[in-house]
């Protein structure tokens, strides 16, 4: 089974994925599983740059693929903010719920289609050979009125999906991976590594 390194820190994400690539034949471990441990400076200036950035530091550290994906929040009345600085957004340890709430009350004067969102996901995987190979989901919304749904993490519980009548955050795990900007990123992913590894 081939091993692939995900670069990332969050363990949010890396429950995400994992439950996404269950009965695919390949083994992801975490940067801590492969003794990695690097503070990655993401300086891109799209999600694509920022997910090649991490995917091609770990793959040059250990010799091994590795996978990366960079996702955020943009919001069209906020000039597509927080965008690629959503983890950042509104300082690093500022916590979701205030950052939830902030972006509810930018959005008070906002009406119908004003309150349009999406969660974008750029997935890169970078192979020991150079090869860098990228992939983009998106999942669109609107931004809710209020928080709402404990399932998922980061701005989940604002990004309201009119087709299911629910936020990402009521969702249940199922049923957001298989529609999400991340699901959708790594099933052109999992093409990409079955074509790749010919698995």
């Amino acid at each position: 089974m081939k091993r692939i390194i995900f670069a990332t820190t969050n363990k949010d994400k890396v429950r995400e994925v994992k439950m996404m690539l269950e009965g695919f034949d390949v083994e992801l471990c975490t940067m801590k599983e492969a003794g990695v441990d690097v503070d990655i400076v993401e300086d891109g200036t799209t999600f694509e740059e920022n997910a090649i950035i991490k995917a091609k530091t770990i793959m040059e550290m250990t010799g091994e693929i590795a996978l990366a994906d960079d996702s955020g929040l943009e919001v069209d009345y906020m000039d597509g903010a927080p965008g690629i600085y959503s983890a950042r957004f509104l300082g690093e340890d500022t916590s979701y719920d205030v950052k939830n709430n902030y972006i509810i009350d930018k959005l008070k004067d906002a009406k119908g289609s004003e309150r349009s969102a999406r969660f974008v996901c750029a997935m890169a995987a970078a192979f020991p050979n150079g090869d860098i190979e990228t992939c983009r989901g998106t999942i669109e919304g609107v931004i809710a009125y209020e928080q709402k749904g404990t399932n998922g993490f980061g701005y989940d519980p604002i990004v309201y999906v009119p087709e299911y009548e629910m936020t990402t955050g009521e969702m249940a795990p199922e049923l957001k991976n298989s529609i999400s900007h991340r699901g959708k990123a790594l099933e052109q992913m999992k093409e990409v590594l079955r074509r790749r590894l010919q698995i």
